[in-house]
């Protein structure tokens, strides 16, 4: 399966997040990132913007990628939003409540349900 994740901020914080995600054991085990160029987002004119894009395989986790991505989003002085593409499941990262982490890796795990279905 694929995930792609968005940063609202610069490539250097795109590369700062494949490092974080490299370094976690869960996450370096089950995927493999890459960052890439992407077309403007829906609705957004301009030019290519940067986006992280995971490969994973079984033995993946939503809960251990969720809280990775949190863990990332905490080191940062502005903390920004981090949007995270499966298929057509959008979820977006802003403030890392509990509530939000719940919410994030359900969805995660709902879209991959959805995937395997198909």
């Amino acid at each position: 399966m694929q995930l792609e994740v968005w940063v609202e901020s610069d490539a250097r914080e795109l590369r700062s997040l494949q490092g974080w995600l490299r370094s976690d054991p869960d996450v370096r085990r089950t995927a493999v990132s890459d960052v890439r160029g992407s077309g403007p987002r829906p609705g957004e004119m301009g030019s290519a913007l940067d986006v992280l894009q995971l490969v994973t395989g079984n033995g993946w986790s939503a809960a251990s990628f969720v809280l990775a991505l949190v863990a990332w989003r905490q080191t940062r002085p502005q903390q920004p939003r981090v949007e995270i593409h499966r298929g057509d499941t959008v979820i977006v990262l802003t403030d890392c409540s509990p509530d939000e982490i719940e919410r994030a890796t359900r969805a995660l795990d709902a879209a991959g349900d959805e995937e395997r279905d198909t």
